[in-house]
């Protein structure tokens, strides 16, 4: 798992890459919330290259969504592949976080 933070005008976009399982999702909540830390702007999260997600994996989004909400910033999930993107809407996450086609359409939202 690998992440990789942007800015995109006011927003930070943070591409993530691989899987997020019970094996790293502890770091991987660490680096993101480091990632995100940094910028006191709203968050998009890119999955376009992210392989696989588990329900540790999903727990984080969690952790990051009520941060973020907390803290009166954005967030937002874009270009979920298919895969992934089923894990979302089984579980019903598809309705508790915004996801977005794309990276255009996600920086949009959350830019107000």
């Amino acid at each position: 798992m690998d992440l990789a933070v942007e800015q995109a005008g006011a927003v930070s976009v943070v591409a993530v890459k691989g899987r997020i399982d019970g094996s790293n999702a502890r770091e991987f909540e660490e680096k993101l919330m480091a990632g995100i830390g940094a910028h006191e702007t709203s968050v998009v999260l890119d999955m376009s290259t992210l392989d696989y997600i588990s329900s540790a994996g999903l727990r984080v989004f969690l952790v990051v969504a009520k941060h973020l909400q907390e803290a009166d910033r954005g967030f937002a999930l874009c270009s979920l592949s298919a895969e992934v993107g089923e894990v979302f809407e089984i579980t019903g996450f598809n309705s508790i976080i915004n996801i977005h086609d794309d990276r255009d359409a996600a920086v949009s939202a959350v830019s107000g």
